[in-house]
C-alpha cells in the first residue's frame, strides 16, 4: 500500500535518481557561489540545506569552507549523502513539517523543494519552522520555479529515455497544483508516480513569507542573480530575513 504523501514514495525510489541524474551541477554550484558572495557569508557560517536530496548543494557549500547540515525526509537520499560527511558536513533524516532542534546562520530551500502539500497551513508551518530555526539576522534563501513561465510553456507530453528506461511524462496544472505524472516499465513491472507542486507565484510566496514574519530583502530570476521578470525568468529566488 502506498503512503499518503507522493514524495515519500517517489523520492525514496532509485528511479527518481535515474530520471534526474543529469541535473546541472555547474549551474547549482554557480548559484551557491553567487548567493554566498552576495550575502557575504563568512566561513564561520553554519548553513542548513533543507531538504538536501543526495547532498549536491550541501557538499559544494562545504567545499567553499562552510559548516553545513543537510536534512531530508528521504532515507535513501540521506544514505547516498552520508559518505560525503566530514567534521563540518553532516546529513540527517528530517521532515520539514517538524520543528528544527537547533538554529542556523542561514537556511537554504533549493531547487523547488516546497509547496508539496494541499493545505496552505502546512506550507506556512514549514516556513514557521524555518524562521524559528534561524539565528538573529540569519538568511532564508528560497529557490523555486517561476510558476507563470511553467504555465505558459507547459509540455503536456514527453518521453525521456534514461538508462534504457522509457519514462512517459504528462504535465498539467489543476486545482492550483503543477502536476507531473510519470509512468514507466522497469524490472518486469509497470510503475507510476506523481509529482505535485503548488502553483506559487511571486505574489503568493510573498504573502506566505510576510504571513510568518519574514521580510524579503532580495528577489532574483536566475542563478546569475539577475532581476526577477515574471514573463521571462527561469526561477523565483527570494532572500528573506
Amino acid at each position: 500500500m502506498k503512503t499518503k504523501d507522493w514524495f515519500t514514495d517517489w523520492f525514496n525510489t532509485s528511479y527518481y535518481h535515474i530520471l534526474y541524474k543529469e541535473r546541472n551541477d555547474s549551474e547549482a554550484q554557480l548559484f551557491m557561489k553567487n548567493i554566498t558572495d552576495l550575502l557575504r557569508l563568512d566561513t564561520a557560517t553554519h548553513i542548513l540545506d533543507l531538504p538536501c536530496g543526495k547532498g549536491r548543494h550541501a557538499v559544494f557549500l562545504n567545499s567553499l569552507g562552510y559548516t553545513v547540515t543537510g536534512k531530508d525526509l528521504s532515507e535513501n537520499s540521506i544514505e547516498a549523502a552520508k559518505p560525503f560527511e566530514n567534521e563540518t558536513l553532516n546529513f540527517k533524516v528530517h521532515d520539514m513539517r517538524q520543528p528544527l532542534s537547533k538554529t542556523y546562520d542561514a537556511i537554504f530551500n533549493l531547487f523547488t523543494s516546497f509547496g508539496y502539500f494541499e493545505a496552505d497551513i502546512e506550507d506556512l508551518l514549514i516556513l514557521e519552522n524555518i524562521k524559528k530555526g534561524l539565528k538573529k539576522d540569519g538568511f532564508f534563501v528560497f529557490d523555486f520555479l517561476n510558476a507563470r513561465l511553467v504555465k505558459e510553456n507547459l509540455v503536456s507530453n514527453e518521453i525521456k529515455i534514461v538508462e534504457g528506461i522509457h519514462f512517459n511524462i504528462t504535465r498539467e496544472i489543476t486545482q492550483d497544483f503543477i502536476v507531473k505524472n510519470i509512468s514507466f516499465f522497469a524490472n518486469g513491472k509497470q510503475h507510476a508516480y506523481t509529482e505535485r507542486v503548488k502553483y506559487l507565484d511571486e505574489e503568493k510566496m510573498s504573502y506566505y513569507l510576510n504571513k510568518v514574519g519574514f521580510k524579503i530583502v532580495h528577489t532574483f530570476g536566475d542563478y546569475h542573480l539577475n532581476p526577477f521578470q515574471p514573463a521571462h525568468s527561469n526561477r523565483l529566488i527570494l532572500v528573506a530575513k
